[in-house]
């Protein structure tokens, strides 16, 4: 059982299930998930309506968002991908807060187009709780999905951070 710092005995598990519920509840969100398994959740999966999910049309008719949260030893702070995916264009944006790109301090914003990276810009570090981190990166996803630029059939996030 892993125990997320700070957070008075809130386990992966624990989070995970209030992610599920708050996405329950999002407008837009449909067929919320656990992957793999609701018995052993690592990941919270939502299929979304974009144009209810966004507040506005999107030529993607599908999305999904994709959700994990962890906590790595050594760490103060959770890391988590909040990530934005269209199936049908091969596409997904996503906030990461993690270590893996630490020239981008430690959160950026990724986006990805058939399966690799085509852009990457820092991202404000959020240091609260992770639902409140949540809330904050899904209200973020209007704005950044807005971003995107398409030239010549591939994507770029050219005015992050907006």
């Amino acid at each position: 059982m892993i125990f997320l710092a700070g957070r008075d005995r809130y386990t992966q598990r624990t989070l995970l299930r209030d992610v599920h519920d708050r996405l329950t509840n999002q407008p837009g969100c449909e067929e919320v998930r656990y992957r793999p398994s609701r018995r052993r959740p690592r990941y919270v999966i939502a299929d979304v309506d974009p144009t209810t999910f966004l507040g506005d049309s999107h030529d993607a008719a599908t999305a999904r968002l994709e959700i994990r949260f962890w906590y790595p030893a050594g760490v103060d702070h959770e890391y988590y991908r909040i990530n934005w995916v269209e199936p049908e264009r091969n596409l997904m944006l996503g906030f990461h807060q993690d270590a893996d790109h630490p020239d981008l301090g430690p959160c950026h914003i990724q986006l990805n187009h058939e399966d690799t990276p085509v852009d990457r810009h820092s991202a404000t570090f959020l240091d609260a709780h992770p639902l409140a981190v949540l809330d904050d990166r899904l209200q973020q996803f209007p704005a950044a999905v807005e971003a995107i630029r398409w030239e010549n059939g591939a994507p770029s996030l050219p005015t992050w951070p907006v």
